[in-house]
């Protein structure tokens, strides 16, 4: 009966720990994604306030966050630098990130 107990424990803990570390995995690589999507906005921001596209920078990068189910929360072009936060569900969370993106030097 002891033996029963303990390899239930066992087997629990392992359930436990796998699940966690699913989670973590999953956070880590949902997190990757979005600061793609932050640096893909900045640069179509950077882009339009520079003129190598049409519209308004904050438009655009608008338009790049939507197409990877994100939205922007913030968006600021100053001298052709743009710096746009996007931000997209994790489950019952919310996750953010932020990128930067301008002309050279």
């Amino acid at each position: 009966m002891a033996g029963t107990i303990l390899s239930v424990g066992v087997v629990v803990c392992a359930a436990t720990l796998s699940v966690s570390f699913v989670t973590a995995g999953s956070a880590a690589v949902f997190s990757q994604r979005l600061a793609g999507v932050a640096d893909a906005a900045a640069l179509a921001a950077a882009d339009a306030a520079s003129g190598a596209v049409g519209g308004e920078p904050c438009a655009r990068a608008a338009e790049v966050a939507f197409a990877s189910d994100a939205h922007v929360t913030a968006c600021d072009v100053a001298d052709l630098i743009a710096t746009v936060t996007v931000s997209a569900p994790f489950g019952r969370l919310s996750a953010a990130a932020s990128a930067r993106a301008g002309p050279p030097g």
